[in-house]
């Protein structure tokens, strides 16, 4: 069931809106925000990615303010250090040899923008544990090409499932959209059955 109002999904990201498909929700359109995602100096991880998704959403809503409006940030994190995407293969080397072998946190935080309304929140934390790799796995996973454009130089859906010991939380959320909170958010706004 597709909400009355019009449904935006205000990111670029080709991944949200194959999980959105892939849960049978088609936006109406596709609108990504230009916004300037720097992190503030001393924001936690999980603030930036909460910050992000407001502002994201806060712009497309701003332009449509008769349209559910549905955005999300995702950041990956070691500690308390940010992995930003990665820009290029020297980055997709260095973020795997600082995660292989131990855990990381994937963050995925979404709003959801309707008219008249306060925006509903949700904040989505996932844990993954690399294998330790090899250089030889390492270069391979770079020659791919997938991790590079990735928060944290990565993409779970790809070739680096085979490198994942281990995970804990929304398989959707460390793709870039937790489906769970997304239906449940869709839901209490009465946009899905």
């Amino acid at each position: 069931m597709m909400p009355a109002l019009p449904f935006i999904l205000a990111s670029s990201s080709p991944r949200r809106l194959a999980l959105l498909a892939d849960s049978g929700i088609v936006p109406d359109r596709v609108l990504p925000a230009d916004i300037d995602e720097t992190p503030r100096k001393g924001e936690r991880p999980a603030s930036l990615a909460k910050r992000l998704a407001y502002e994201k959403g806060a712009v497309i809503a701003a332009q449509n303010p008769q349209a559910l409006v549905l955005s999300a940030d995702t950041v990956v994190a070691v500690g308390l250090r940010l992995l930003p995407k990665a820009e290029g293969p020297e980055d997709v080397r260095r973020f795997l040899r600082l995660m292989q072998g131990r855990r990381h946190r994937v963050i995925t935080a979404v709003a959801l923008f309707r008219p008249d309304a306060k925006p509903l929140e949700r904040l989505s934390t996932s844990a993954v544990t690399f294998k330790r790799l090899t250089e030889k796995e390492i270069e391979a996973y770079v020659q791919t090409g997938e991790g590079i454009g990735k928060a944290g130089g990565y993409a779970i859906q790809g070739h680096a499932a085979c490198l994942i010991r281990m995970m804990q939380g929304s398989y959707s959320g460390i793709v870039g959209l937790p489906l769970f909170d997304v239906a449940q958010m869709l839901k209490s706004v009465g946009a899905l059955a």
